[in-house]
């Protein structure tokens, strides 16, 4: 019988490439939740300003641009630890851009910032959350009323 020198070679490949497998999902499931996470807040910042722009005065347009932002987060899934809606406007703010009269050029920003949380992860050396914010905006109606 012949014994050869790579004997039990196996067990010790697989105890060197198990943590490196390890790394390669848990790396896929924080880059998968940040991109889905992104993608979310990006439609997020979309609907929240197309809401805000169709709305007649600011209060409506502030109420409807937080409320479209929740909504397309939850339609996605997507939790969040902490959610910021910011509306503003061009020129200067919100309220400048709903006073602006018929005719003239406006329209509404709304910055939509999520924290998305990877400790339920609980990997060593995974962040324990990262924050994501896109913004869009949407151009008033120049030639129907405000306000």
């Amino acid at each position: 019988m012949i014994r050869r020198a790579d004997r039990g070679s196996v067990s010790v490949e697989v105890a060197i490439l198990t943590p490196v497998f390890i790394v390669l999902i848990v790396t896929a499931f924080v880059v998968g939740r940040t991109a889905t996470t992104a993608n979310a807040v990006d439609l997020a910042a979309h609907d929240a300003a197309r809401a805000a722009s169709i709305s007649r005065d600011v209060v409506t347009a502030d109420a409807a641009a937080r409320a479209a932002a929740q909504k397309a987060m939850n339609n996605q899934g997507i939790r969040c630890t902490n959610t910021n809606v910011i509306s503003y406007g061009t020129p200067n703010s919100l309220a400048v851009a709903f006073n602006t009269g018929v005719g003239q050029p406006a329209s509404v920003v709304v910055t939509v910032t999520c924290v998305v949380s990877f400790t339920d992860l609980g990997f060593p050396g995974v962040p324990g959350d990262r924050t994501i914010q896109s913004r869009y905006e949407s151009v008033l109606d120049t030639y129907r009323s405000r306000s």
